[in-house]
C-alpha cells in the first residue's frame, strides 16, 4: 500500500505530501478522552501507513494545544525523525489556565482538559500562538501555518465596523505569517476553512501557498462556483488540501451533516436522506464503499494535492490509507450523474 503513496509538491513551495494528510483533532480529547496509549498508537498506525515524510494537520485549538502536545511526545517517543513528518498547524487559538469546571471555549467538545484557550487573531497575536504552538511540539517543527477558521471569526462580528476590524486583523496575522516564512521559521502559508468564500475573499489579499476546504467539496455539494475557483487556484500554482469530504460523516452514515445534527423525520431534511438511501443502493450495486467513493470524488479535481482523514480509532488508519489508493470503476461514476447524485456535468470523472 504505502508503494501507491505517490507525494506531491504543495503548491510552488518545496514540500512535498503525501495524498492523504491526517488529521489529529482526537488527539486533543474531542468528544472522548482517549488513553495515551491508544493516542501512541494512533500516531504509530499513521506512521507506518505512508511512507516519510507523514502529513499531520493540527491546531492550537485542538484540546487547548493537547493535540499538539501530544504529537510531539508521541513522535519523539516512537523515535521518528523530524525530516520524516510534515505538521501543519492552525494558528488563532492559544492555550490559557483552566478557571472554570469545564474549557469556556467550544463547550461539550472537548473533554478532561486540563487547559482553557482563547482566540488571539491579530499580528502578535498570531505569533504568541505560533510560539506556543513550537513550545509544546518540542523537537518539531510546523512548517505548515494558517489562520483558523477566518470565516468563524468574521461571523462572530457583532456589525459592520467590527466586521471589517476583524478583517483587519486577519490580514495583520497574515503579514506575521509571512514574515515568519520570509525568515524560514516555516516553510508554506495557507488558509482553512468551512465557509470557501472566505478563502477566495483572503487570496485577493494575500499570497498562499496552499488552502484547505472543510465540508466544501464533496460529492453532495461541488457548486460550479467553487470548481471554477479550484481552477483558479490551480493555475497560480496554489496546492489544495480537501477536508470533511464525508459532510462530517453523514455520506457514510453518521447523523450529522456538517456538524448539525439531522432529524430524519423533518420535511426539510428528506432531500438530504433520500440523497443519500440511492447513493447506498448505488454503492451496493457496484461494491463501492461509501467512504471510498467520497474520497475518490474529493480527490478528483486535479489542484487537489491531499484529502485530509479524522478518526480516533487505530484500526482505522489503515481503511483511511485503503481509501486514498483505491479505484473506482468509471461506470460507477456515470450511474451517479444518469441517477442524478452527481453534477451531470462534473468535468473531472
Amino acid at each position: 500500500m504505502k508503494e501507491a503513496m505517490k507525494h506531491q509538491q504543495l503548491g510552488k513551495t518545496d514540500l512535498q505530501t503525501p495524498p492523504i494528510v491526517f488529521g489529529t483533532s482526537s488527539l486533543g480529547n474531542l468528544f472522548v478522552a482517549l488513553p495515551s496509549e491508544t493516542k501512541l498508537a494512533i500516531l504509530q498506525q499513521m506512521i507506518q501507513a505512508v511512507p516519510a515524510p507523514v502529513a499531520l494537520d493540527s491546531a492550537g485549538k485542538y484540546g487547548a494545544g493537547l493535540a499538539l502536545e501530544t504529537i510531539g511526545w508521541g513522535l519523539k517517543e516512537l523515535g521518528v525523525a523530524a525530516n520524516d513528518v510534515v505538521i501543519s498547524n492552525k494558528l488563532g487559538w492559544i492555550r490559557t489556565p483552566l478557571t472554570t469546571p469545564e474549557p469556556t471555549f467550544e463547550p461539550g467538545a472537548w473533554v478532561g482538559l486540563e487547559h482553557d484557550a482563547i482566540q488571539d487573531i491579530s499580528y502578535q497575536g498570531i505569533l504568541r500562538c505560533w510560539e506556543q504552538g513550537s513550545e509544546l511540539l518540542g523537537d518539531y517543527t510546523s512548517q505548515m501555518v494558517s489562520v483558523h477558521d477566518p470565516d468563524e471569526f468574521l461571523a462572530a462580528a457583532s456589525s459592520e465596523k467590527e466586521r471589517e476590524e476583524r478583517g483587519e486583523q486577519i490580514l495583520a496575522a497574515y503579514q506575521a505569517l509571512t514574515e515568519l516564512k520570509t525568515k524560514g521559521s516555516v516553510r508554506a502559508v495557507g488558509v482553512g476553512s468551512k465557509d470557501w468564500h472566505a478563502i477566495r475573499d483572503i487570496t485577493k489579499e494575500v499570497d498562499l501557498d496552499w488552502v484547505m476546504f472543510a465540508n466544501s467539496m464533496t460529492l453532495y455539494d461541488h457548486p460550479t462556483e467553487l470548481l471554477a475557483f479550484m481552477d483558479d487556484l490551480q493555475q497560480k500554482g496554489v496546492g489544495i488540501i480537501n477536508s470533511a469530504v464525508f459532510n462530517a460523516g453523514f455520506l457514510t452514515g453518521g447523523e450529522y451533516f456538517n456538524y448539525r445534527l439531522l432529524d430524519p423525520k423533518e420535511e426539510a431534511n428528506q432531500p438530504l436522506f433520500q440523497w443519500r438511501e440511492s447513493f447506498f443502493a448505488l454503492c451496493g450495486e457496484f461494491d463501492v464503499r461509501p467512504a471510498d467513493a467520497c474520497v475518490h470524488f474529493g480527490r478528483s479535481h486535479p489542484g487537489v494535492v491531499s484529502v485530509a482523514l479524522n478518526t480516533s480509532k487505530p484500526e482505522r488508519i489503515a481503511q483511511n490509507v485503503a481509501s486514498v489508493t483505491v479505484e473506482v470503476p468509471a461506470r460507477f461514476w456515470d450511474a451517479m450523474k444518469e441517477k442524478g447524485l452527481l453534477a451531470a456535468d462534473y468535468p473531472h470523472l
